[in-house]
């Protein structure tokens, strides 16, 4: 049986992604925090870690970004699922008897026109999604009902009082599937994600991009982030698509004539 490391715990939505890319039979290891899952796969706990890159509202998960670029694991296959937040309560609450619904604070922030409907609702903020919705039906919480996904309230027995409270339908999270070693993808749709350096000179960066540009290769994503102990420079993040592997691993390779250094962290199947 096949398993994958997570952070949090069981019924969040990395759990959802790990079920969507892995199948419903893998076995979840529940990280604490994105270093305990990077290192749950180095050390061979998990056989795999799926790990959340990008909200749609939220933007990049710093943490996430910064572990890619410092660990030695290789992207293995994408997911992205939709964020979809329920009210769940022990069965039989009523709506008149909540008063206080805990979630992690982004999701809380996602739900203010809930909040405006409910203004005598006070928002607790915990330390994961689906962790509320566990404590809270393990009794082990001073909160009435909890925000999470429908999935946490099955999987901990929870009612759920009302579906789809965030603000925003078009809500989605990327998650890429992490291990210690690289696969060939057999897809023609496949993406590449890499990491590079330039120099820290004018015009360094566009002479790199040129090259994807030059060959028809879409750049999907890009991101910066600081080096660190070396203020003012930076590594950047890549996702590419849109051409045969083929043609993107030719790109990478003119990119090496033109960076100071280059690390391909993944090539894998596009998410269909």
């Amino acid at each position: 049986m096949r398993s994958a490391a997570i952070q949090g715990v069981k019924g969040a939505f990395s759990h959802l992604a790990a079920v969507r890319s892995l199948g419903e039979d893998v076995a979840v290891f529940e990280a604490r925090t994105f270093d305990d899952l990077f290192s749950a796969v180095s050390d061979s706990s998990a056989d795999y870690g799926v790990v959340p890159v990008e909200n749609t509202l939220a933007g990049a998960v710093q943490r996430s970004m910064d572990l890619l670029l410092e660990r030695d694991l290789h992207a293995v296959g994408e997911v992205t699922v939709p964020v979809r937040l329920c009210l769940a309560a022990p069965p039989g609450t009523s709506m008149e008897n909540v008063r206080r619904v805990a979630s992690h604070p982004v999701a809380l922030q996602q739900c203010h026109s809930f909040f405006g409907r409910h203004e005598r609702m006070e928002p607790v903020a915990v330390f994961d999604t689906a962790g509320g919705v566990r404590d809270l039906m393990d009794g082990a919480s001073d909160y009435e009902a909890a925000i999470g996904s429908a999935f946490a309230a099955s999987l901990y027995g929870a009612e759920v009082l009302e579906f789809d409270l965030q603000d925003n339908e078009q809500n989605f999270t990327r998650f890429l599937v992490m291990a210690r070693e690289p696969v060939e993808p057999e897809a023609d749709d496949c993406k590449t994600s890499l990491s590079f350096t330039v120099d820290h000179r004018p015009g360094s960066l566009s002479e790199a991009l040129d090259v994807f540009a030059g060959a028809g290769i879409n750049i999907t994503r890009l991101e910066s982030r600081p080096i660190p102990g070396r203020p003012g420079e930076y590594s950047f993040y890549m996702d590419l698509g849109g051409a045969s592997l083929p043609d993107q691993d030719a790109a990478v390779s003119r990119l090496c004539d033109k960076a100071r250094a280059v690390r391909v962290i993944g090539r894998y199947p596009a998410e269909r």
